[in-house]
């Protein structure tokens, strides 16, 4: 089997339109990104790897930083689209924080390295963290969920946004833990997820206090 950072006959004689280098690129790259980081991974050994010079490299990004930059940005919106997508449509609120987590760990199981390098380096256009960034766009198209739910409950629906930071970060952190164990299968992964989030939410205080302060 021939992986997929390394350079076949068949990659190096073809011979490929602008967008369809740019996008082989995009893919090597993700590959050697995920393995080995920005800073791990040098211009040569992407080219190598694609079957082309340096020079085209450049040609089309302009230097590794905005090369890696590309990568983060499609992965990021792939993500992003898929998460968005899973809370859209009719259902209801427990419905949609199914569909939620197990659009992440679909993406986690079918987007290994994109996750993986969603996580760690920031590129230079995101220096607060392309996950950070993620998970705060992710957290905004979850908090309209929780602040109908709140009002449902007779809960102050203002505290909505504070639940939703919170439910997304359970959920990613999980994802995080999940992508090296792979165990369980990710379906009941998703179903403890949401025990813990729905149960959880049931028996919310609407007045809740640190027993500290009593």
């Amino acid at each position: 089997m021939t992986s997929r950072t390394e350079p076949t006959e068949s990659v190096v004689r073809l011979r490929m339109t602008g967008p369809q280098r740019r996008a082989q690129l995009i893919d090597v790259a993700r590959g050697l990104f995920a393995l080995r980081g920005l800073d791990g991974t040098t211009i040569e050994e992407i080219a190598q790897a694609a079957g082309v010079s340096k020079p085209v490299v450049y040609e089309h990004f302009g230097s590794k930083e905005a090369l890696y930059t590309q990568v983060v940005d499609v992965e990021f919106h792939i993500l992003l689209r898929s998460v968005s997508t899973a809370l859209g449509g009719k259902a209801s609120s427990r419905e949609l924080l199914e569909r939620a987590a197990l659009a992440l760990l679909d993406y986690i199981e079918n987007s290994t390295e994109g996750f993986r390098i969603l996580m760690r380096d920031a590129p230079p256009s995101q220096p607060e963290g392309a996950f950070s960034t993620l998970l705060s766009n992710i957290a905004a198209r979850v908090e309209h969920i929780m602040v109908d739910e709140f009002e449902r409950r007779g809960f102050n629906p203002r505290d909505g946004a504070i639940y939703a930071q919170m439910l997304v970060g359970m959920v990613a952190m999980t994802g995080q833990w999940w992508l090296d164990e792979r165990s369980p299968d990710k379906k009941e992964v998703a179903a403890h997820l949401v025990n813990l989030a729905w149960n959880g939410l049931r028996g919310l205080s609407t007045e809740p206090v640190l027993k500290v302060d009593e």
